[in-house]
Parts: structure tokens; C-alpha cells; sequence
């Protein structure tokens, strides 16, 4: 059995670890991945300097759907396709064991690489209800990422008055009215401050969104776009166990209230986000990218870290899957 492992900095390779078991504890499953897609939470285990290589066996894929393959619980049974989250972002493994309490089942009504969409659309529905309602009110999201595009769409849906996003990478904005931004930004080449005060007759955004995060993290530019007593959204994962640096005292007399976002409802979230793709009530497509076969692991990582072709969303294809990817754009 193989499983993803980073050896050094920007490098991960398969290796050959224990056959996944049940080990006895009621309400497990063995789960098998069959498709599965990166996520920028995973890029700072690949692209940032760790304290000692190699990291854990699993590190780092979170995403994935596939099949139960066997069972110590009773919500399952042995071949139910399933959409799984690992613990901690480690379940990059050929099988791995897993509690059925971060398992749903999988609609069958939209093809896997859709259905597999409700993990990230979850992690944001789980953000947005934080929030006030958002009919009417003018919503900001810097960055326009793969989660920034979720955002866009579901912001539109929620009844946004306008949904600005803003990012400085050119390819990405090119995408964002198909996800439902009313108005772009690229604030590599304007001034964002100055394009939302004007689109917003200077009362800026009743909401920001923060989908950038890492070592970009963004939330001093957020301050700047939110307006007094307005809502601020730090979604995008910070550096790992560094401080960071934020202009507290302009958050403080500008009244925003603050929220932050991690680990959804796998009772609410999921299988809400589940139900919203397979619906069609978000059209998932147009982010999905790039295919690569998981053999294809180190490619796939690069091309997802240097956004090579406009990458959005990456999939990875498991052996178990048996689809043949293109290893590349699709």
C-alpha cells in the first residue's frame, strides 16, 4: 500500500507503508480514496520550510471521495461510495482507517469530480453562517483562489447587492463573473481601496472575506476595504505557528467584528454542500482545472503551487478510481 510523503521542501513522493486495518474500536471504516483534489491548506506542509523532513506518512490531502471497503459501525456498509475527511489533512494513503463520524455518502446524481466539490462549498457554507444575512449588503473577497471562487457563488446565491472580488492574478479574475462576482478587481495593476470606495459611493463593503491566507495573508488590506461596524471573514489558513502582523488598533475603532472559520459540521455543513452541487443550485465546472494520476503527485503540487494554466481546482485520480487522466489541463 502506498502513501504520500514530503521529503523535503516543494517535494513529496510515494512511498510504501502498513496495509490500513480496522484495529477493533466500534464505528470505523476502512476507506479507499478514488478521487481526490488539492487544497491551499495543503501548500503550506509542501511549500513551507517545516522543522524536520520527512514529515508524517498522509501529509497533506483532505479532500477525496472513494468507497468503503470495510466496516466496524453500522452507517456504512462495505462498498458505499462516501466522501471522507481525514483527521488533521493526513489521508494521503492508498486505504486509510477512519471514524464514520467524517464520512457522508455520496449523491450520485452529478459525476464524482462535482460531488467531490461539497468538502470545499462545505468549509465555506460552515464560514457563512457566521455572518449576518448578506441579502442586499455589498461583499468583498480578496483573493479569487479556488475557495474565493466558492465564495463568489455563494455570496450571489445568498443575495449579495454586489459581490467584489479582487486578486492580483489575472487568470483567475478572467473566471470570477462565471462563479457570480458582479465586479473584479486586479489589484496588481488598481487601486483596490479606491475601486471599492467608488463602487460602494464611499461607504465601502458591509463584508470582506479574507480567502487568500499563508504568508499572502491579507487581512490589513481587508481592514482598509471594510466599513465601520462592518464584518470581516479570516478564512484563508494563516502560516503555520508564526505570528502575524495586523493593524489592530484601525480594526479596533472601525468596530469590525472579526470571525474566523475551521472545521465544518460533518451533520449540517457537507451533506448541505452535497446536497447544493447535486442540485445544481452551484455550477462547480467551471473550477475544476487540472487531472493528474496520483503517480503524477509531484507535478500535480507544482502545478497547483505556481497556479501553471490558470489551476484552480487539481484532481488527483487513485488507482481504484481506474480513470486515466489527462496530467494536466483538462
Amino acid at each position: 500500500m502506498f502513501a504520500g510523503k514530503i521529503t523535503a521542501k516543494n517535494r513529496i513522493e510515494l512511498v510504501e507503508t502498513e496495509e490500513a486495518k480496522l484495529n477493533g474500536d466500534h464505528g470505523k471504516i476502512i476507506f479507499q480514496p478514488e478521487l481526490c483534489c488539492l487544497c491551499g491548506s495543503d501548500l503550506p506542509f509542501f511549500c513551507e520550510e517545516q522543522s524536520a523532513y520527512p514529515l508524517n506518512d498522509g501529509m497533506s490531502l483532505h479532500e477525496m471521495i472513494g468507497t468503503v471497503t470495510a466496516t466496524s459501525g453500522e452507517r456504512f456498509k462495505k462498498g458505499d461510495k462516501v466522501l471522507a475527511v481525514p483527521e488533521g489533512q493526513c489521508g494521503f494513503f492508498e486505504r486509510y482507517e477512519l471514524t464514520e463520524k467524517r464520512v457522508i455518502p455520496l449523491d450520485p446524481r452529478q459525476p464524482p469530480e462535482v460531488a467531490l466539490m461539497a468538502q470545499p462549498l462545505g468549509t465555506a457554507i460552515y464560514a457563512l453562517r457566521k455572518l449576518p444575512n448578506l441579502m442586499d449588503l455589498n461583499v468583498v473577497i480578496v483573493g479569487q483562489g479556488p475557495m474565493g471562487q466558492l465564495f463568489n457563488a455563494c455570496v450571489s446565491n445568498l443575495g449579495a447587492r454586489q459581490v467584489i472580488g479582487i486578486d492580483r492574478v489575472a487568470g483567475r479574475l478572467e473566471m470570477s463573473p462565471a462563479m457570480g462576482a458582479t465586479k473584479i478587481i486586479d489589484c496588481a495593476q488598481q487601486d483596490a481601496v479606491a475601486e471599492v470606495a467608488a463602487a460602494t459611493n464611499d461607504r465601502m463593503a458591509d463584508v470582506v472575506i479574507e480567502a487568500v491566507g499563508h504568508s499572502n495573508l491579507a487581512l490589513n488590506t481587508c481592514i482598509d476595504l471594510c466599513r465601520h461596524d462592518g464584518h470581516l471573514l479570516s478564512f484563508g489558513v494563516p502560516p503555520i505557528e508564526k505570528e502575524v502582523s495586523i493593524r489592530w488598533w484601525d480594526l479596533f475603532v472601525k468596530n469590525i467584528s472579526v470571525h474566523t472559520s475551521v472545521n465544518p459540521d460533518f451533520e449540517r455543513d457537507f451533506p448541505l454542500a452535497m446536497q447544493w452541487v447535486s442540485e445544481g443550485r452551484i455550477d462547480v465546472q467551471p473550477i475544476l482545472t487540472h487531472r493528474y494520476e496520483v503517480a503524477k503527485i509531484q507535478d500535480a503540487f507544482e502545478t497547483f503551487r505556481d497556479k501553471t494554466d490558470g489551476a484552480l481546482k487539481v484532481l488527483l485520480d487513485f488507482p481504484a478510481n481506474g480513470q486515466k487522466s489527462p496530467n494536466g489541463k483538462i
